[in-house]
């Protein structure tokens, strides 16, 4: 068993919305949210007082304790009002993929038994169309504002008295996050205040922030990466949000520049840009102390290239789960530029790790071995809503989270993360990680995005199938040439035996490759 060096820290037994803005008194007059489009601000006496209005309005329209309220929206300065105010209402917010379909969040909103929905105008059509297909949904709040929907901004000049809500953080749940479907049918992950506000005091000690750091926040807030690095975390410190509702590179340069960022937490195709676009060479990025990348494997010559191109130090990464809360590891701060090339961090505090062996499920393996990662921790989540068999598939009886994924420590207890259990490629007996494959063809200059699963040969054999995105000026790029390439640089039984080209490769939200629709299409 691998234990934390951190001190564990006690539970938070708050409501997360008391969590995060309990020192928003003392933050005051600070930026809270900055919209990184057009200037606008709220301060953390903002958020605080609109956030107790809205909450105030939601109660008089009828939200009560246990509701489920969806939040329908991309990133924007309203989002963390419309999230706290539903949890100060007594609501559980469940998180909705703002390019959702309207079958998509119906699935959504019928599972969770969602009552309400908060979206913005741009998305109302799709809103309704999903209340119409769920039903139950009693009302449709807006953000901004649309004829025949009450409107957050309208609420704030509610007279409403504040709710009192009787809140038992370590049982109540605050937050419904649906785990992606990479590898099955999306389930509702139950995250309770608790869970949620003492993996934020975990963090704390790794990736300490504060009053005069500013944060890019434009990887989704609806995604659990979002909603704690970029949101819950930040807030609780008094740094200062900057918000883009979407990726798009020279935007996103732009605010790095304008708005003196100083910290990103992004995912591997934003460390990919950073590293190789050559727009980047256009801005400024000077004021960036440090970068962060999570949600999917990130290549350790990749993160070095992103790093020595914008003079800093190496790019950190962290590792976790949505049903984690999410966070398990992270490079501290202070310790990026000594970390091991590749490592996803040490264990936070107050967790604990096993690995165990792929074949012997009972066995646990040493430093140096690698096996299925099990976590066990205050930040496990409830379960899952509504599949207790699931849950119990997940969770063992001893309280370890089997997360699924493939690692190894070394005997500093830096986690090294191989691949995911059912991405392991098995040709003739020897395993082969797709995200290695996908690491190696990313080092090839021709080559902007690639993508790996196992394809079946006649044989019967499971072998590499490359999805590969050439580069505009690549157009020649053949299958030949990217076999050969490989081949000179792996194993045999690693080697890639079919290369299929795509216009690009699809991923989640949280820039996590979408293996499944590959397999599909295959």
């Amino acid at each position: 068993m691998f234990r934390s060096e951190y001190a564990d820290v006690p539970p938070v037994d708050l409501p997360i919305h008391d969590a995060v803005l309990a020192r928003a008194a003392e933050f005051g007059d600070i930026p809270a949210l900055i919209d990184g489009t057009d200037g606008t601000t709220l301060s953390y006496e903002q958020v605080d007082r609109f956030h107790r209005r809205v909450a105030a309005a939601l109660a008089e329209a009828g939200v009560r304790k246990g509701d489920v309220l969806a939040l329908h929206s991309p990133n924007t300065v309203a989002f963390p009002t419309a999230f706290y105010a539903a949890t100060r209402a007594g609501a559980t917010v469940t998180t909705v993929h703002p390019l959702a379909t309207a079958q998509e969040f119906a699935k959504q909103l019928t599972d969770s038994a969602a009552r309400w929905i908060i979206t913005v105008s741009p998305l109302l059509d799709i809103a309704r169309r999903a209340a119409e297909l769920a039903g139950g949904v009693r009302e449709i709040f807006v953000c901004d504002s649309a004829t025949g929907h009450r409107s957050l901004i309208d609420m704030l000049a509610t007279t409403a008295p504040e709710p009192r809500i009787d809140v038992d953080p370590a049982e109540d749940v605050a937050a419904l996050p649906y785990s992606s479907g990479t590898t099955g049918t999306p389930k509702g992950v139950m995250l309770t205040h608790r869970q949620i506000a003492t993996n934020l005091a975990q963090l704390h000690p790794a990736i300490p922030a504060g009053p005069g750091d500013r944060v890019l926040a434009v990887l989704p807030f609806f995604h659990i990466y979002g909603l704690t690095a970029l949101m819950n975390a930040p807030l609780r410190q008094g740094a200062t949000v900057v918000v883009l509702p979407r990726f798009d590179l020279e935007q996103f340069l732009g605010a790095i520049q304008n708005h003196r960022i100083t910290a990103l937490y992004v995912a591997p195709p934003i460390v990919l840009a950073l590293a190789k676009h050559p727009a980047v060479a256009q801005y400024d990025l000077s004021s960036l102390k440090y970068i962060v990348s999570a949600a999917a494997p990130l290549d350790a010559r990749l993160a070095a290239a992103c790093s020595q191109r914008l003079g800093l130090p190496p790019v950190g990464q962290a590792y976790g789960m949505t049903e984690l809360s999410p966070g398990t590891h992270v490079v501290p701060l202070d310790a990026m530029r000594d970390a091991p090339p590749g490592t996803v961090g040490k264990l936070i505090a107050g967790t604990e790790m096993r690995i165990v062996s792929l074949d012997d499920p009972g066995k646990d393996l040493p430093a140096g071995e690698s096996g299925e990662i099990l976590i066990r921790g205050p930040q496990i989540m409830k379960g899952y809503l509504g599949r207790p068999d699931a849950t119990a598939a997940m969770i063992d009886t001893d309280g370890w989270l089997h997360t699924g994924d493939v690692g190894h420590v070394d005997e500093d207890g830096w986690l090294f993360v191989v691949d995911r259990v059912k991405e392991l490629i098995k040709y003739k007996g020897f395993q082969v990680a797709p995200a290695e494959l996908e690491a190696l063809l990313l080092s090839h200059p021709d080559i902007a995005d690639a993508a790996v699963i196992g394809r079946y040969d006649d044989d019967g054999n499971e072998t590499p199938h490359a999805y590969v995105v050439r580069r505009p000026a690549a157009t020649g790029l053949s299958e030949a040439e990217i076999m050969m390439y490989v081949a000179e640089r792996v194993a045999p039984y690693k080697r890639i035996r079919h290369v299929t080209f795509i216009d690009g490769v699809p991923r989640a939200a949280s820039g996590k490759i979408l293996r499944r629709q590959l397999r599909e299409s295959a």
